[in-house]
């Protein structure tokens, strides 16, 4: 079954930023896109004040070829996956596709271990703007950075406008 206007959301199972996951996730559908959360929750994820969401795919039945962009979510639960060879393995495959790869708040981490971001602009949740910069990558201190198909924020209060230019980017790819 493929997507074609589809967008997989990547959330961790606990402590998830709950203000850019809705954000986006309303954005994306506003704007005529279907949205699917991926996570690695036996149950259902937790964000940081309780907010429950229900992942409708699991980290091992992720599939580039199913949708047009994968989206890393933020918030302190996402540092766990910051070395997680299945999320570097996801993320490289859509990029090796030519399709978009966004991250915001801690989780451009993701991308930057996953070897996506050296050599570009990058920017983060500016606590872990090291994190990027130990990767080679160049951190900028701005809300949001396109680098090709590589778009990242740096937090909450960028949200709306990172799935704004996710969605421009789409449209224009």
């Amino acid at each position: 079954m493929v997507y074609k206007n589809s967008i997989l959301i990547i959330l961790p199972a606990t402590n998830f930023n709950e203000l850019e996951y809705l954000s986006v996730k309303t954005v994306f559908e506003n704007s005529g896109f279907n949205t699917f959360t991926a996570s690695d929750a036996n149950g259902l994820c937790v964000g940081e004040n309780g907010v429950k969401v229900k992942a409708d795919v699991s980290f091992f039945n992720m599939h580039e070829s199913n949708f047009i962009a994968i989206v890393f979510i933020g918030g302190p639960g996402i540092k766990k996956y910051w070395s997680n060879p299945s999320l570097h393995s996801i993320a490289n495959k859509f990029l090796r596709k030519n399709k978009i790869v966004g991250a915001i708040c801690s989780s451009p981490v993701i991308l930057a271990k996953a070897g996506l971001l050296s050599g570009y602009e990058a920017t983060c949740f500016e606590n872990d703007k090291q994190e990027l910069e130990k990767e080679g990558v160049a951190y900028k201190n701005l809300p949001v950075v396109i680098s090709k198909n590589l778009i990242t924020a740096n937090g909450p209060s960028a949200a709306q406008d990172f799935a704004e230019k996710i969605i421009e980017k789409i449209k224009y790819n």
